[in-house]
């Protein structure tokens, strides 16, 4: 087969690695992809959300599958653009339809969702510039932490936990009227604050059948202690420790059958990966958001400690056999810590040459944003590389990620030295 996978970061370089690993492989293609991609695949200097410039790739590459990573072209619809095209449209897409996606591109309409299918989620309302006073009187009816969520997309940065009132006030106004986050957040979500402990769970349908992936937890604050400006991420870890069986069989019964069948209800085809964002509350799972792919850095957790031949999973996927697949799950704990560009999430310069990479050995190194510039590789992005190991635990494989991220070197380098501190 030949594969091309949409996007440029550690996402895109992971499941690129994972692929290349399968005997059904022919030629491996990355749009637009980074110098870790470059590695091991064709790069395409085609954007994502550049429909007709992919097409003309898919036909003069011979593509019989795309894999889009990032949320942009499946919220604008490249899976519709694919089935409306008489050239493309047997041509399998992994992620979902632009119906579907709106779950990662309105926050109102997953809530929406939640609601009907029973999904238990924090109590919210939603406000426009127009009903900007409403929403004044809705935050005084709250306990602080007050949660702000731009409903589009803000590339994960329109979400605000204030402590105090008029400061969630002065930033509503903020966001509704002076545009904060531009149009993503025209429309405004404010939501109960839920106390409890965060992580992720992945599930990959075709539609039909599902098959629930390894748990994750992501670290998104820059400083260490979970502190300071909210990042990408900049690490994780799978499993999670404290997702016990007894706590994955509420996860399985009360949101992952309730969503898979909620897909089938509403009349949302959806082949591809759901992230489920989770928070436990005492013992129980509550959903603070969806995702239509995988997160970035959770897929360079979650997809090493998948041991089948991902090609075969992703045609299975395609064909709506996905049941027939045996998930084999490798049993030891995978941790990744991101090296990020000093000032980052701020303001950062790119351009930065990395050394050391390549003589990391006992891990795997995924680059994020990285491009090669006159035979070297170079930063490009506020996430840079990250180091993937294994271990008997998360302390054996954080040791192991730390231990070779020693090896790596690039002016202003910044990576969190925490991570777990919390497990």
């Amino acid at each position: 087969m030949n594969i091309l996978i949409l996007g440029a970061g550690g996402r895109e370089h992971t499941i690129a690695w994972k692929l290349k690993q399968s005997t059904k492989l022919s030629n491996l293609f990355v749009a637009p992809g980074n110098a870790g991609t470059a590695a091991i695949a064709t790069n395409l200097p085609i954007g994502v959300n550049d429909f007709e410039a992919i097409k003309k790739a898919v036909l003069s590459e011979g593509i019989n599958m795309v894999v889009v990573g990032p949320e942009d072209p499946l919220v604008n619809g490249v899976h519709d653009f694919f089935l409306n095209d008489e050239a493309l449209k047997d041509i399998p897409v992994i992620g979902p339809q632009k119906l579907a996606a709106t779950l990662e591109g309105s926050k109102q309409f997953a809530k929406e969702f939640m609601m009907r299918h029973n999904i238990p989620t924090a109590a919210y309302e939603s406000f426009t510039a127009e009903t900007l006073e409403k929403g004044y009187a809705f935050l005084e009816s709250l306990q602080p932490p007050y949660v702000l969520k731009a409903d589009g997309l803000a590339a994960g940065k329109g979400v605000l936990i204030l402590q105090d009132l008029q400061e969630a006030k002065d930033e509503l106004k903020t966001m509704l009227v002076d545009a904060k986050f531009g149009n993503a957040s025209t429309t405004v979500v404010i939501e109960e604050f839920l106390d409890g402990i965060e992580l992720s769970c992945f599930v990959l349908t075709d539609g039909e059948g599902y098959k629930v992936l390894p748990t994750a937890k992501d670290y998104k604050r820059i400083g260490e202690g979970d502190t300071g400006l909210n990042t990408g991420g900049m690490g994780a870890i799978s499993p999670v420790p404290f997702a016990d069986k007894a706590f994955m069989d509420k996860v399985h019964e009360r949101i992952v059958k309730p969503t898979v069948e909620g897909f089938k209800k509403d009349n949302m085809p959806y082949k591809g990966f759901v992230f489920i964002g989770l928070i436990k509350v005492g013992d129980d799972p509550k959903v603070i958001e969806y995702n239509v792919r995988m997160g970035d850095p959770e897929t360079e957790v979650v997809i090493p400690r998948i041991k089948n031949d991902l090609v075969e999973v992703f045609q299975a996927v395609g064909n709506q056999t996905l049941d027939s697949i045996n998930l084999e799950i490798d049993e030891r704990t995978a941790t990744t810590v991101m090296m990020v560009s000093g000032g980052y999430p701020g303001a950062y310069v790119n351009g930065k040459v990395i050394t050391g990479f390549d003589t990391v050995d006992d891990a795997v190194v995924f680059h994020a944003g990285t491009q090669l510039k006159d035979g070297k590789v170079v930063t490009n992005g506020g996430r840079v590389m990250a180091v993937t190991a294994y271990g008997a635990d998360f302390k054996e494989a954080l040791k192991t990620s730390y231990k070779n991220i020693e090896k790596v070197h690039f002016d202003e380098m910044y990576f969190r030295k925490d991570l777990g501190f919390d497990l």
